[in-house]
């Protein structure tokens, strides 16, 4: 934060350095608090559909001829 809102001797050199700082971490939290939710949500799905088929195919055909 000094950096961005700094002044002083040299501080308009700074300032550029400061502000992108700043706005990439704000840009990457608000990536993570996005993309992380969708990854679990995509792998709880993923889960769910292999259990189906491991359960279709470890029973489906012995069921039928019982």
């Amino acid at each position: 934060m000094p950096l961005a809102v700094g002044t002083g001797m040299g501080s308009e050199l700074r300032r550029p350095l400061g502000v992108s700082i700043i706005g990439g971490l704000i840009v990457s939290q608000i990536l993570t608090l996005y993309t992380t939710p969708v990854v679990y949500l995509l792998m709880d799905t993923m889960r769910m559909k292999l259990s189906r088929r491991k359960r279709a195919s470890v029973g489906g055909p012995e069921e039928s001829m019982a």
